[in-house]
């Protein structure tokens, strides 16, 4: 579907309504009805047969008859005839239509497809973008435009709401319109055959009018597109959406898994993984959605999670404290300066802590001088400024002085709740025009806080520079695709515990040595050999969950002890599964760690999102717990600690009475290599290290379990493409320095700093079209942080005298959505000019692009940058001159 289409859906210049009727209550009628209503500048050509005039409008026979080609079509007629009509659409050149008429998938044609099926391939053919089926249709107000059998208009406003639900369409623009609440865009999805949240996300993320975007998910087609576009579009504004259906049904697969990971990893939490990854703030209802947004739109992001609340009263300052804490944040400490400035504003009675009472008698004086203090708090990211009406003190007051305060202090760490109906009306008022964020009721007011908060996380694990990894590793692939071919070939994608141990192993993993032992003897003579205690377990590909049929025995002690717990252990398998194939026991020594905690890391395979990263508490009993939380891989060190993080075995991690912290590092560089292991090998559908031993010396695997599986198809099945190592490639400059070729990663950072640092005035206005003495984290994360499946920047990196690696040039390219064009812009180090870098930057960039079958690549260069304007030449660019004669743009047609 091209996006391209998209303007052609949202800024039509003439719509045409096919299925137009006169019919009171129908949708041909409604949307008629609608569209002159909302006073639409372009035509309005409805189509029907059986009608001279529709509305009053002069209505034609077919789509053949229409006077003009219509940017935009709607589709109001029954399910069989809309195949024909999208193909009649395409010949006329229409690139549009939204589908009305639903359950098109139930129905076949005379050819056997599916309605659903036909009407696709018409609208491929042609090139028609549809929207639907069983869409409400689409309301633009900033163009006039109401395409859709809504019973109310939309407003116009600069938030776009995005949402497979056209009843929930109808239901939100019923409670937005007495709220005032005015949208840019209003799109029903429908059942997304074509369009989906993917290209609405593109469209929305350029259109200048847009400020916001909700959306309201049920369903996820292209995993890949939706990411990809979500998380360029939260680069740029808030992104925000409620996913139905958070409550798992009854599902036999969760019993079955194979894994503990498989069991524990539920849809619901993938899905939030996938949108925390992209950047997007999720919320549970319409009223948080909407607060959210006013929210996020008023108030900056707060630097961290220390609230400081204070109230005219007792009890609103602890409801919004017990809010905090149920959100999983701990209040603000104040600190002792503050507590001592305090004492000489407040009654002696105050209960020198947070929440802060300023006493029900609190005159605007009194609230202006506590929210000073407090603003000025180094131990404080935010205030919450609670009142409820009194006959003793002044509610206007008291917002007034708040108000004049936030201004005299520029600070946008504010939120205000006042509390109450009509003797606050004109207080919130005063607030809503000063620009700060005000909620009805204290819980409101500190959801909103956890939403600024959890939003500025979610913007800065986009934008986070990571650190390089503590220690480098080079994994054994070659080995780890062997272990893997055998267990596809023997054990029907079940790997023993030692082949598995050994995969871990092959990537860096410390593992705790595992032999394999035929039988009960076997066994006895290994514990032998390696000591003891011995920990002893029944090795079979049938049975994933040992402890469940007693096939694990711990802490034996002789020889005697396994002997007879292997004979114990075959009899007791062998009742509760009896045609399970047992292959005899792994033996290893018990690892004596006793600061150690029992971690999971797990991999599962999700559905809709592939390969999931798990980490938790493990044990016997992780099924019960549920304490873990889960990723999409790649990970990176600052990924792999905010998995950690968002547990609750995370405080038990650190250091406490006489136990020491555990290597949180170590941690992190598991998970690392976890990720690295999935992003390798494709084959990897299910793993469990459980438990993993984690305390100050490092860690440790003791037992591990891995399912593979041979991919279905060639494509990726990563939602976040990873880092295209394979695009790695040596090359030398003309003095035979040698030089790696390859693309950007977010580490790079640093290099890129000094690499600007190390450029001509000239060269950086040449890059920039502008002087830059440097630039901020934001911008330069921009440039490093990039999305594999949108743009590409390759550098040309080499050790520096200092033993680091150094930057030495990037050329970089933006794709459109439609994979069309691909704008360039190259940089080369001003001392390095005459190496031949700019020309091997650049051929590697116009190889790639071929790669990808974009069609053309083009730049613009300023006119006088002649050194640029000759490489072009001679790498067959294109050349003209741009209106005003001062820039050039070059153009370079690939496929």
């Amino acid at each position: 579907m091209s996006v391209r289409n998209l303007r052609h859906l949202f800024e039509p210049a003439s719509v045409a309504v096919i299925g137009a009727s006169n019919r009171p209550r129908s949708v041909g009628a409604v949307i008629m009805r609608n569209l002159l209503a909302g006073a639409f500048e372009g035509p309005i050509m409805p189509v029907h047969p059986a009608y001279r005039a529709v509305a009053g409008v002069l209505t034609y026979p077919d789509v053949a008859s229409l006077p003009i080609t219509p940017d935009l079509a709607v589709v109001c007629t029954p399910p069989e005839t809309v195949p024909g009509i999208v193909e009649e659409l395409g010949r006329r050149g229409v690139r549009a239509a939204v589908i009305i008429a639903g359950g098109l998938e139930r129905r076949t044609d005379a050819e056997g497809r599916t309605l659903r099926q036909a009407m696709m391939s018409a609208a491929k053919t042609h090139g028609v973008s549809l929207l639907g089926t069983s869409s409400l249709g689409l309301l633009v107000p900033k163009v006039k435009l109401n395409a859709s059998f809504s019973h109310v208009e939309a407003l116009p406003g600069n938030v776009a709401f995005v949402s497979q639900s056209g009843a929930l369409c109808t239901a939100i623009l019923d409670w937005a319109h007495p709220k005032g609440i005015g949208f840019s865009h209003f799109v029903s999805l429908g059942d997304c055959d074509d369009v989906d949240f993917g290209e609405v996300l593109d469209y929305l993320a350029n259109d200048v009018d847009t400020r916001a975007i909700l959306l309201y998910i049920e369903s996820i087609g292209e995993r890949r597109n939706f990411m990809a576009a979500a998380r360029s579009a939260a680069r740029n504004k808030p992104v925000l959406a409620i996913k139905a259906g958070r409550v798992p049904e009854a599902n036999e697969d969760i019993e079955a898994a194979a894994t503990h990971s498989g069991a524990l990893a539920r849809a619901d939490e993938v899905f939030d993984a996938a949108l925390r990854r992209a950047g997007i703030l999720r919320v549970d209802n319409i009223d948080e959605l909407f607060a959210a947004v006013e929210t996020l739109a008023r108030g900056r992001t707060v630097r961290g999670p220390r609230l400081a609340v204070m109230a005219n009263g007792g009890g609103a300052g602890v409801m919004a404290m017990d809010a905090l804490i149920a959100g999983g944040v701990d209040p603000a400490p104040l600190s002792a300066e503050t507590v001592a400035k305090l004492d000489a504003i407040l009654p002696a009675t105050w209960t020198r802590r947070n929440p802060v009472d300023v006493f029900v008698d609190a005159s605007g004086q009194r609230y202006a001088d506590t929210l000073k203090v407090l603003l000025a708090d180094r131990q404080v990211d935010a205030v919450l400024a609670i009142h409820a009406p009194t006959a003793i003190a002044s509610s206007d007051e008291a917002a007034e002085a708040v108000i004049a305060t936030a201004k005299s202090q520029g600070s946008g760490k504010l939120l205000t709740s006042w509390v109450g109906a009509e003797a606050v009306t004109s207080a919130r008022r005063r607030f809503a025009d000063a620009g700060i964020p005000t909620y009805e009721t204290p819980g409101r007011a500190v959801r909103a806080f956890l939403h600024l908060l959890n939003h500025g996380r979610n913007q800065e694990m986009l934008m986070q520079t990571p650190p390089s990894l503590p220690t480098e590793f080079r994994p054994a692939t070659g080995t780890v695709r062997l272990i893997v071919e055998r267990a596809l070939d023997q054990n029907g994608g079940v790997m023993t515990e030692p082949d598995a141990k050994a995969v871990l192993a092959a990537y860096g993993i410390p593992v705790v040595e595992t032999s394999i032992a035929a039988d009960a003897a076997e066994a006895a003579a290994i514990a032998r050999r390696i000591g003891f205690p011995i920990a002893l377990t029944i090795l079979s590909p049938d049975i994933a969950r040992k402890w469940d049929v007693g096939g694990i025995a711990l802490n034996l002690e002789s020889p005697a002890a396994v002997l007879a717990a292997a004979e114990g252990m075959l009899g007791r398998v062998r009742e509760r599964r009896p045609g399970a194939a047992i292959q005899g026991f792994t033996v290893q020594r018990m690892v004596p760690r006793t600061n150690a905690r029992q971690i999971i890391i797990g991999v599962t395979t999700d559905p809709l999102f592939g390969p999931v990263i798990l980490f938790g508490e493990g044990g016997r009993a992780v099924e019960v717990i549920r304490d873990h939380a889960v990723g999409l891989p790649p990970l990176n060190m600052p990924l792999a600690r905010d998995l950690i993080s968002r547990t609750r075995i995370w405080k038990l991690l650190h250091a406490y009475h006489e136990r020491p912290a555990a290597d949180i590092d170590a941690l992190c560089l598991t998970l690392i290599k976890v990720s690295q292991l999935v992003v390798d090998i494709p084959e990897i559908v299910g793993l469990d290290i459980n438990p993993l031993f984690a305390d100050d010396r490092g860690v440790i695997a003791v037992d591990a379990h891995m399912q593979v599986a041979r991919p279905a198809t060639r494509e990726s099945r990563l939602a976040i493409l990873p880092y295209p190592k394979a695009l790695e490639e040596p090359a030398r400059l003309r003095d035979g320095r040698l030089v790696l070729l390859r693309p950007i990663r977010p580490e790079d950072e640093p290099a890129h700093h000094a690499l600007i640092a190390r450029m001509t005035a000239e060269d950086i206005r040449f890059r920039f079209f502008n002087y830059v003495r440097e630039l901020k984290h934001s911008q330069m994360a921009r440039l490093t942080q990039i999305d594999y499946d949108r743009e590409m920047a390759f550098i040309a990196t080499t050790e520096g005298e200092n033993g680091q690696q150094e930057t030495l040039g990037v050329v970089r390219t933006v794709t459109d959505p439609d994979n069309i064009c691909a704008e360039f812009a190259v940089l080369v180090r001003s001392d390095l000019k005459g190496q031949g870098l700019g020309t091997l930057l650049m051929d590697k960039m116009i190889r790639y692009s071929r790669s990808r079958k974009t069609q053309g690549i083009r730049g613009e260069v300023l006119a006088e940058n002649q050194g640029m304007l000759a490489l072009a030449q001679r790498l067959g660019f294109d050349a003209k001159t741009l209106p005003g004669g001062d820039t050039i743009e070059v153009r370079l047609r690939l496929n």
